[in-house]
């Protein structure tokens, strides 16, 4: 199969027109510069990555709610938080709140990690299941804000102001980050680099 690469066409990575590659040229519709793939993809999604590792460190170590119950203090990570929906029987909420907070980050964290390895080992890749793995990453990436979601709900349902009050704690804007940092690496990640080096 002949890639537009080959026949000298690129596509415009601002408004998608299929326009011939001329180096340095612009897009006459939006007048962006033209690059057959996004420049430095492949260093800027390794560098979201790494990034995200950072912060999911504190987002699973730093209390993510902030109890004021009749002015005593109580705070809860993550994980604590998913014990105490288990110890109250709330099983079904607690599932996904585990899912939505801590398996599906560490699993698109290892599912983008593998994948930018695959681009820059010698070794031949197998574009298919890369890809397919991609796509599943990038699906479940508008569902990442699930637990933040939860959190807002809880507080809007729970908050009194008098007896019992909600915060946010730090861990809840570190989590937003690792959400965020890892929608951004999947999104700079140009897959035509997979086509690109399965054709070598």
């Amino acid at each position: 199969m002949t890639s537009a690469r080959e026949l000298g066409m690129c596509r415009c990575h601002h408004c998608g027109l299929l326009v011939r590659f001329e180096a340095g040229h612009i897009c006459p519709r939006c007048h962006s510069t033209l690059h057959v793939r996004t420049p430095n993809s492949l260093l800027w999604s390794w560098g979201l990555l790494a990034l995200a590792t950072f912060m999911l460190l504190p987002a699973n170590l730093l209390p993510i709610t902030h109890f004021y119950n009749k002015g005593l203090l109580q705070s809860d990570t993550i994980f604590s938080g998913i014990m105490a929906l288990y110890r109250s029987k709330m099983s079904g909420i607690a599932t996904i709140v585990l899912t939505a907070s801590i398996v599906v980050p560490i699993m698109k964290i290892l599912g983008l990690g593998w994948i930018c390895w695959q681009l820059q080992r010698k070794k031949p890749v197998r574009r298919r299941r890369q890809l397919v793995m991609y796509r599943i990453i990038d699906f479940i990436g508008r569902w990442s804000m699930l637990d933040l979601f939860v959190i807002s709900l809880m507080v809007a349902l729970v908050d009194r102001g008098v007896l019992l009050n909600v915060r946010a704690g730090p861990g809840a804007s570190a989590f937003a980050c690792v959400v965020l940092l890892t929608m951004l690496s999947a999104r700079m990640l140009d897959t035509r680099l997979l086509w690109d080096k399965a054709a070598r």
